[in-house]
């Protein structure tokens, strides 16, 4: 992105980009003052001129035309300046409109009034044309300012935003392609890690976890078995039932997915590590590596758990046949309070229909 370039751009098709292309309306209710002072804008050739004699219309242009400065008489029949000032002020509380008051009422009470109102600046009848003309430009060149300072911020705004947008997803894809090789070691495919990923994302929605939770659960959690990368493939890959001693080293790959992740303070790196480190842990503290129990399991690792297994047990593998989904849920059942978190298990059991929509979406796929 030419960030100088569309600085430019912008302001130059930007409300205001020169003083003489603003917005006027004059407002006096005698027709004699408005034609003086038309007279006097046109001489210095400002080319956007309005005016009327009728305060009711004021709010109305303004809100059709969006002006870039008023030229306000206070004494008017029917409806005072002041009075219109405070119609404007509660249609322009986030916008600087600048208004200058005309008045021939010099007493303090009268400027105090305006000011509050949201008057900028004040001409005294019977006026000067100089004093109008550098009390106008004055008044539009702050206007401007003010124009070119929204302006910058708002491309300063949508520049983070689109950068932390790319960092984000830059972020989300290395996670995912860090993920899949972690499974790739043990499966035939990587569809089981993008299945147990959106099962994470969906029960921690359905926990009110919220919306960006959720979204980096489904990123985060696909790092689950990353750590299968340091299990040596006599072990990982063996067909039968692993030894003592082999058992305990497969236990290992929660601690080595938390090496390989990190600690760099990045939420989506931390939810990893902390899904990938715990996601072996039990409720009732007999799993691993740490044997912790209850709350002290991160809620992500609690939602990982039971979405890792369900998966696992309703897929085919070369060392295994799959379980039907009844089996798989009635083994999830007997675990309640045990392997799982029983609101997880209420959860999973409630939202059982969509958790089988997203397994049937990602079927397994041969990898040649």
């Amino acid at each position: 992105m030419d960030f100088d370039l569309d600085l430019t751009d912008l302001l130059m098709t930007s409300a205001l980009a020169d003083i003489h292309d603003a917005k006027i309306l004059v407002v006096d209710d005698n027709p004699s003052n408005v034609a003086l002072l038309e007279a006097v804008l046109e001489e210095e050739e400002y080319e956007n001129i309005f005016s009327t004699t009728d305060p009711f219309q004021v709010l109305p242009l303004y809100q059709k035309h969006r002006f870039d400065l008023i030229l306000l008489d206070i004494r008017m029949p029917g409806m005072s300046g002041i009075e219109v000032l405070q119609q404007l002020s509660k249609v322009t509380r986030d916008e600087y409109l600048p208004v200058i008051v005309l008045t021939a009422q010099t007493d303090q009470n009268t400027r105090q009034q305006a000011l509050e109102a949201g008057a900028k600046d004040f001409i005294t009848k019977p006026f000067e044309d100089w004093e109008v003309l550098l009390r106008i430009e004055n008044t539009l060149q702050t206007r401007l300012f003010y124009t070119r300072q929204v302006v910058r911020a708002d491309l300063l705004e949508n520049e983070v935003i689109k950068r932390t947008t790319e960092i984000r997803e830059t972020q989300f894809e290395i996670v995912q392609c860090l993920g899949a090789a972690g499974e790739l070691r043990d499966n035939e495919t990587g569809a089981h890690v993008k299945r147990m990923s959106h099962i994470c994302s969906l029960l921690a929605s359905k926990r009110g976890l919220g919306k960006d939770f959720s979204t980096l659960l489904l990123y985060a959690s696909t790092m689950h078995d990353v750590g299968k990368i340091g299990i040596p493939d006599s072990i990982l890959l063996k067909p039968g039932k692993l030894s003592h001693e082999e058992w305990l080293v497969m236990q290992q790959h929660p601690k080595i997915g938390a090496k390989i992740i990190g600690n760099h303070d990045a939420n989506i790196i931390a939810l990893a590590r902390e899904t990938a480190l715990y996601h072996h842990e039990k409720w009732d503290g007999t799993g691993y590596p740490h044997g912790i129990a209850g709350a002290k399991i991160p809620v992500s690792a609690r939602i990982a758990a039971i979405s890792d297994v369900f998966d696992a047990l309703t897929s085919e593998r070369p060392y295994k046949k799959a379980w039907s989904v009844e089996k798989a849920v009635a083994e999830i059942q007997s675990q309640s309070g045990k392997h799982f978190e029983p609101i997880m298990v209420e959860l999973f059991i409630e939202n059982l229909s969509e958790i089988i929509e997203i397994k049937e979406r990602y079927l397994d796929l041969e990898i040649y």
